[in-house]
Order: structure tokens, then C-alpha cells, then sequence
């Protein structure tokens, strides 16, 4: 059902998928070589730092936003077909992570043009990815839940996470802010993108990155799931 969504919304597209790779590659680009002279860094240090952080914000970034729309989209299937509800969350993160694929081509690339080694470190972002799968699957049930039933959530969450992009050391690092760094580092997106991207850098991630991403996973998952089997049964109504 993934791969399907994936055809149906690129049919009759040359390059299909990769055109997100190609914007996301010009968008590195353009970034790596402005943001290095802002931020007085080395270019060399700083491109795959942002080259890894742009690429996983993105497919997080699609996650929450596509999450809000997850059961109003599958609204035909929903009132035809007696499937479970959770497969349609399902089908958009397996749907993400196909387009994170694509968009993955861009790292290795950036990787081995500068010549940063990849160790060991980075089998790392196995059981990075799954965690991160995991917080999709929670969130596209809550956050579908919640905008089936009032359909003013989908825009304020689009709001909200354009905000998220410039607060999350994302194309900066946490270390500029000083004694403000500890209270930066308990985000849970930045968790995320760390939990990625300092493995496949050659370095540990920030102490506090696993914790949060654990700690968000496991409160997010059992607080989510509690509220779908109190209100499954409504969403058809709901839609």
C-alpha cells in the first residue's frame, strides 16, 4: 500500500521520488555553503553535520504533518473495508521511510566527498531508526485521532512544527548556546536527529539523546495506545 502511494503520487514523473532527493540535495548545498561563513565553522566539519540533520528532519517532519491527516485521507477505505485502524498509520510511515531511502543517497555522497570515516559507530542508527519508526507509528495514531476530530489541528501542527525547525539544532549545534545547551538537548527531535547523525560523524551522541529518545517512546507509546482503545471505535463517526 506504501509503494502504491509512493507510484500514484509521482506517475508520469521522469525522476519520481528523487525529485525530493534532487531539492533536498540543493537545499544542503545552498545551506553548506552560506550557513559555514554565519556560523564561522569549517565547511568540510559542517556540510555532513547538516547534510545528515536536513535529511532526518525531513522524513520527521513529513511524519507529524502526514500523521494529522492519516485517517481523513483513508477516509474511503475506512468506511468500505473493515481494516484495522493502526494499518493505515502503518502504511504512511513505511510510506516515509520510502522516500527517507531515497533521500539517504544524499549522506553517503557528502560522506565520502570529504572524506569523513565511517566506523563501526554507525550500525547505530539500526536500532535508531526503529525507536524513530516506533514514535511514528504513536503519533500518527494520536495526532489522526485528534484531527479527525477537530479539524483545526492539522494547520496549528504545520505551524508548530515550521517553529520546531529553527529551535532544534538541526543546521546548528547546541554547544553555541552555552548554559542554555542541557535544556536544547531534551528535545525530542533532536534526540532523534543525534541518535543518527553522531554515529554516522564517528562520535557518541549527547548523553542525554538515547534517554529521551527511550523515554518518549515508551510514555508516547503507552499514553497513545491507551487513548486509541478508548476511542477507536469513534473514528469512523469522527471522519
Amino acid at each position: 500500500m506504501a509503494m502504491q502511494d509512493i507510484r500514484l503520487r509521482y506517475r508520469g514523473s521522469l525522476l519520481g521520488p528523487f525529485w525530493i532527493t534532487l531539492s533536498t540535495a540543493v537545499m544542503v548545498g545552498v545551506m553548506g555553503v552560506i550557513y559555514p561563513h554565519l556560523f564561522h565553522t569549517d565547511v568540510r566539519s559542517y556540510l555532513p553535520f547538516l547534510a545528515i540533520g536536513i535529511v532526518v528532519w525531513q522524513f520527521i517532519q513529513t511524519v507529524i504533518i502526514d500523521s494529522c491527516q492519516v485517517f481523513l485521507d483513508a477516509q474511503g477505505v475506512i468506511l468500505q473495508a473493515p481494516l484495522p485502524f493502526s494499518i493505515h498509520v502503518y502504511r504512511m510511515v513505511a510510506r516515509n521511510f520510502i522516500v527517507l531511502a531515497h533521500n539517504l543517497v544524499i549522506i553517503p555522497a557528502v560522506l565520502v566527498i570529504l572524506r569523513v570515516p565511517i566506523g563501526l559507530s554507525a550500525l547505530q542508527i539500526v536500532p535508531a531508526l526503529t525507536l524513530i519508526a516506533i514514535n511514528g507509528v504513536w503519533l500518527g495514531i494520536l495526532f489522526g485521532m485528534i484531527s479527525a476530530r477537530f479539524r483545526d489541528i492539522p494547520p496549528i501542527v504545520a505551524s508548530v512544527v515550521q517553529v520546531l525547525f529553527f529551535i532544534t539544532p538541526i543546521f546548528w549545534s547546541p554547544e553555541v548556546l552555552g548554559k542554555w545547551e542541557r535544556l536544547f538537548e531534551l528535545n525530542p527531535i533532536f534526540a532523534a536527529i543525534d541518535v543518527i547523525r553522531a554515529p554516522l560523524l564517528g562520535k557518541a551522541p549527547v548523553f542525554l539523546s538515547w534517554p529521551v529518545l527511550a523515554a518518549t517512546t515508551v510514555i508516547g507509546s503507552t499514553l497513545t495506545f491507551a487513548f486509541f482503545a478508548r476511542f477507536r471505535s469513534r473514528i469512523a463517526y469522527w471522519i
